[in-house]
């Protein structure tokens, strides 16, 4: 089993990546931070297999956490998991020991692999690729009112269920809506999802 470390400040975000991480198998989240300080804590006391990390969190961010973590534990292994595509971070982040970089809008099966690859003594950085945003969205598909109202309970962490109660519709009808969703934006799963909708700032 690898043991792995997550941090990102988006609650809803880490909570959906356990949920997707966790059915891979073979991978266990043995820890979860939301700023750089407790990142760094956590990792000197859990000591992971594999640290997986937002790269813009509050207190000290990402970037300096990482430096941090591989100052006093240069044989970590840590992934950057990041919105930003530009090559010169991916570069950045290679320089000073990352093992991994991988794009928030890529498919939860790529951070898994990821995962994997690293874990077993190798590496794996994402190319630079064309984000896909909700500055876009009309022009590539059209959600409705009410999915646009599901993903923003979604990016707020509510389930279902919760979203049923608080649209005051039934849970069957929500779970159509979010199948919907996920064929329109072409998601993989509940983890893209969420992350989908936090990265688009649906939880405004």
């Amino acid at each position: 089993m690898i043991r792995i470390v997550l941090a990102d400040d988006h609650q809803s975000l880490i909570d959906g990546l356990v949920s997707g991480i966790s059915d891979s198998g073979n991978i266990s989240v043995i820890g979860t931070a939301q700023n750089g300080t407790d990142l760094v804590k956590l990792v000197r006391l859990k000591n992971p297999d594999v640290v997986v990390t937002d790269i813009r969190m509050p207190g000290i961010d990402g970037k300096a956490a990482v430096y941090e973590i591989l100052k006093y534990q240069p044989h970590a292994r840590v992934i950057a998991f990041s919105m930003f595509d530009s090559p010169p971070l991916v570069k950045h982040f290679q320089e000073i020991g990352a093992r991994g970089y991988v794009f928030k809008s890529s498919p939860l099966s790529v951070l898994i692999s990821a995962i994997e690859t690293v874990a077993h003594g190798g590496t794996y950085f994402e190319r630079p690729v064309t984000t896909f945003s909700i500055d876009n969205l009309e022009e590539k598909v059209q959600l409705s009112k009410r999915e646009q109202e599901i993903l923003e309970l979604i990016a707020k962490g509510q389930t279902s269920i919760e979203i049923a109660t608080s649209l005051n519709i039934s849970k069957t009808t929500v779970d159509t809506h979010r199948k919907n969703i996920l064929q329109k934006l072409q998601l993989d799963g509940r983890a893209d999802l969420v992350r989908f909708a936090v990265e688009n700032k649906f939880d405004l």
